[in-house]
């Protein structure tokens, strides 16, 4: 069980970094899930995620502070609308996956916005 742990705790966390690229593809909750599996299949991998500079940070500040800082919320959503807006008016022909995407947007925005703001 601790071999099927690892695999999708790693596989969590190479979707958790793609996501700090990717603006439709979320960081937190893949790092948070990667936390949990890593814990459950080995604490030495568990400590080597929290004590990491850039993803650790993720994990500390929403397990303490159930909380994502400004800077974070304003990037996401800038590039989420960004690439939204740009899909919808210049790439999808299609009205339906336009108002899809819209409302996916939407949706994540309200979900963004629903945490605290760690100051």
């Amino acid at each position: 069980m601790k071999i099927l742990y690892t695999i999708v705790g790693t596989t969590s966390l190479i979707l958790g970094i793609i996501g700090i690229f990717l603006p439709l593809l979320p960081t937190t909750p893949f790092l948070l899930l990667t936390a949990a599996m890593y814990f459950r299949s080995s604490p030495r991998w568990y400590h080597w995620l929290i004590q990491q500079k850039y993803l650790g940070s993720y994990i500390r500040n929403f397990r303490e502070n159930k909380a994502i800082p400004l800077r974070a919320k304003i990037i996401s959503l800038v590039l989420m609308w960004g690439t939204m807006l740009y899909c919808i008016f210049f790439l999808i022909p299609f009205i339906w996956v336009k108002i899809l995407l819209g409302l996916i947007a939407a949706g994540v925005t309200y979900h963004i916005l629903s945490f605290k703001t760690l100051k």
